[in-house]
């Protein structure tokens, strides 16, 4: 008896998406074609190893294109195939709902943030 790989939906948008990083890098190419450095100053915080690791696996699930244009120095540009368009156009709403709620969002972090001090300091 087959079994089914993903459990919905959801399940599957998740095993190409999943991660920190992987949602911001996707925003980000929604924009326009981006090369490496340009990139790394938009996805802020993410480590060089950690950056180039999500867009290798982004690559390899045919939702990023990468083009070097063999020239020195290098100049590598990474851009959105067009499943990966379609999927960026799939994180739209959450986007959305995230700019809407980002005060009350920002008051829930602080929260648990500080709740998570005091525990610690407990």
């Amino acid at each position: 008896m087959p079994t089914e790989r993903f459990t919905c939906g959801l399940d599957a948008a998740l095993a190409v998406i999943g991660g920190k990083w992987k949602p911001l890098i996707l925003f980000y190419l929604a924009h326009g074609t981006r090369r490496y450095g340009a990139l790394k100053r938009c996805v802020r915080g993410v480590s060089d190893k950690m950056l180039i690791q999500q867009l290798k696996e982004l690559q390899a699930d045919g939702v990023v294109d990468r083009t070097d244009h063999q020239e020195i120095p290098p100049r590598v540009d990474y851009s959105l195939t067009p499943l990966g368009v379609s999927l960026a156009r799939s994180l739209a709403p959450l986007c959305a709902w995230g700019e809407e709620h980002s005060a009350t969002i920002a008051a829930m972090v602080d929260r648990r943030n500080g709740a998570v001090a005091v525990t610690a300091a407990e």
